[in-house]
């Protein structure tokens, strides 16, 4: 069984819309190459940067 890793050693993104950094979660395991925004609203308003 795989060791555990800690939460500092997750890679992280800077979420397209709000700037704020994200850090990688399970369900996005498969898709991390393509996530682009940290939460739905974000991805919602992704034509109002701000």
């Amino acid at each position: 069984m795989p060791r555990m890793r800690r939460k500092a050693d997750l890679p992280s993104k800077t979420c397209l819309t709000c700037g704020l950094p994200f850090a990688w979660r399970k369900k996005w395991e498969r898709d991390w190459d393509n996530v682009r925004y940290c939460s739905e609203r974000c991805r919602r308003s992704k034509g109002n940067a701000g």
